[in-house]
């Protein structure tokens, strides 16, 4: 198998640099020890799990001889070699069909995309073959792959670059979708998708990369992994419940902070996992706060939020005392130029100005145009 697979060409895209600057959201961490960044968290679970597992391997475009485009896979070609770092020609749907294929005969391929737009060239392969094989197998045949990178806007890379999948793959059976917002988030959802074996999507986000997070020493413990399929509460609330994912986790918790301010108090939920989604956390706390907003970067049609407001409306409904407030991406490709682009993706007044809606706060007319 190693002799089909094993490439080691250069693939001449270079990667997209961040350029927008780190969240300064409110964070609680029960047990906070040292700070990490979101990319080391990420590295340090790769080279975990490729150690304990020799049946774990990375390929991708410029994960070995470039470390990653974004440096992810850094320092992973040296220690473990070209048979289990692979470097890929510009073809997503090659590698990810051999990916698949490698899953079959019982290796743990986890497959990086430059960017989960270009997902789309491999969407057979995921949907089709890795999703559906287990069930169309009668349980017979596993699909233990990792299909990640990252995901959702970033900045300045215009439409094509800056789709969020969340809801695309999330609606998919046979798959699990998970999306970090922190570093122990990173590392405990990393480790848990390389264990598990069904084939599992795992949406990052370029702008978090470089963000510093406290994480505690069990974090740091090689053994440590989060349950796919568990919420966090990021911060408890009484007065309205707020659901994100990703980089929204940041803009919701500084939107709490605002809203305290205003005597509102806020319960930020971090989802961290798209599919399966953890609908029992989600209706606990809007039967207790009896109000919803929820956040996602996505197009709003068919999104993550309106199946959040499916699921309250059927298990919670006669618990709301208000309609629910959804912000999402505007319903267009994303735009290039910087102030259009700062209009189409949400912000954190957009949050502030729904939880006050939610609670039958007065909101200016001009700042909710």
């Amino acid at each position: 198998m190693w002799g089909i697979i094993r490439q080691n060409v250069w693939t001449g895209r270079s990667p997209v640099m961040s350029l927008g600057a780190g969240l300064s959201a409110f964070r609680s961490y029960s047990s906070a020890g040292k700070e990490m960044t979101v990319r080391d968290a990420l590295n340090s679970a790769l080279d975990e799990e490729m150690s304990a597992d020799p049946k774990v391997f990375l390929m991708g475009e410029e994960v070995g001889e470039y470390q990653g485009a974004y440096k992810i896979s850094k320092g992973l070609l040296e220690k473990y070699g070209p048979e289990r770092v692979l470097d890929t020609p510009i073809t997503e749907a090659g590698f990810t069909g051999i990916g698949v294929g490698a899953a079959y005969y019982g290796l743990k391929p986890v497959v990086e995309f430059m960017t989960f737009n270009f997902s789309m060239q491999a969407i057979d392969h995921i949907i089709n073959s890795a999703a559906k094989s287990n069930y169309m197998s009668a349980g017979q045949l596993s699909v233990p792959i990792v299909f990640r990178g990252p995901n959702g806007a970033a900045a300045g890379v215009g439409a094509q670059h800056s789709h969020c999948y969340a809801s695309w793959y999330g609606s998919c059976p046979g798959l699990k979708v998970l999306s970090p917002y922190s570093s122990e988030d990173a590392r405990g959802l990393l480790k848990a998708a390389i264990r598990d074996p069904d084939p599992v999507v795992f949406l990052e986000n370029e702008l978090l990369y470089g963000e510093s997070f406290p994480v505690s020493a069990e974090a740091l413990d090689s053994s440590f992994c989060l349950p796919i399929g568990k919420a966090k509460i990021e911060r408890e609330g009484k007065d309205v419940t707020i659901t994100a994912f990703s980089k929204m986790v940041g803009y919701a918790l500084k939107a709490a902070e605002i809203l305290a301010k205003e005597g509102i108090n806020a319960e930020v939920i971090n989802l961290r996992s798209i599919r399966p989604l953890d609908r029992s956390t989600i209706n606990a706390s809007v039967r207790k706060t009896s109000r919803l907003v929820t956040v996602e970067e996505g197009f709003p049609q068919h999104g993550v939020g309106a199946e959040i407001c499916m699921s309250v409306i059927e298990d919670s409904l006669g618990y709301l005392d208000a309609p629910v407030e959804r912000i999402a991406g505007a319903d267009v490709p994303m735009p290039y130029a910087a102030n259009l682009e700062r209009m189409a993706v949400p912000q954190i007044e957009d949050i502030v100005r729904a939880a006050k809606r939610a609670c039958y706060r007065s909101v200016q007319k001009a700042a909710a145009a």
